[in-house]
């Protein structure tokens, strides 16, 4: 399991990476989400991977 922190903000940020953002579920700054270690997740984190942290859980 991935746990998946949004760190900094959205504003600014391209139209696909807040879609991307919002497939994670984060949507406030210091949201955390819990995700199963799958390849389409860990893709979505290498997109927005200046946005957010992850620790495995």
């Amino acid at each position: 399991m991935l746990k998946v922190k949004l760190i900094k903000s959205r504003i600014a940020v391209k139209p696909g990476l807040v879609k991307t953002l919002d497939s994670l579920g984060l949507r406030k700054i210091r949201q955390e989400k819990t995700h199963e270690d799958t390849p389409v997740i860990r893709g979505m984190i290498y997109k927005v991977r200046h946005l957010v942290e992850v620790t495995e859980s």
